[in-house]
């Protein structure tokens, strides 16, 4: 075959520093507009966004060119930099120093952009750490407790 031809999509998981409440009704939308330009940046697509104002879901289709640790080291730093113009209260703002990417099938894509459209319910009743708990185990991933959560 002469072209490349690649697609890959990836559920991004990651919290704000000690899962402070920082992610204000306010700036969400502009955040995760901010987050689909650096997205962008990569030659990757940001095809949904959501969550709760201590963590970000995002569901990204990546390009052939670059590594999924870049383009998230490039969002948290960007978005972080963005969120602190802010001012007030923003000017504390940091994000987690990990992530969580989960591999997603083409066919899962609509039961991925549901789950992540439906962050703020889901959220009424389950803990951040229990979520993530339980994409650990459907995904097989060992994880530490002691490192997990910062």
């Amino acid at each position: 075959m002469a072209q490349t031809l690649f697609q890959s999509y990836f559920h991004i998981v990651f919290s704000t520093k000690n899962r402070f409440d920082f992610i204000q009704p306010e700036i969400e939308d502009e955040l995760f507009a901010y987050i689909g330009g650096i997205v962008k940046g990569f030659d990757a697509k940001l095809l949904t966004a959501g969550g709760v104002a201590n963590h970000d879901h995002l569901l990204i289709s990546m390009g052939k060119n670059h590594l999924v640790p870049n383009l998230i080291g490039a969002v948290k730093r960007g978005s972080s930099k963005w969120v602190k113009t802010k001012g007030g209260m923003y000017s504390k703002f940091a994000w987690q120093d990990g992530y969580s990417a989960f591999s997603v099938g083409f066919s899962q894509i609509p039961v991925v952009e549901k789950y992540i459209a439906n962050q703020k319910e889901h959220h009424k009743k389950h803990l951040f750490e229990d979520e993530m708990r339980g994409f650990y185990r459907k995904y097989k991933i060992d994880f530490d407790e002691k490192y997990v959560w910062d």
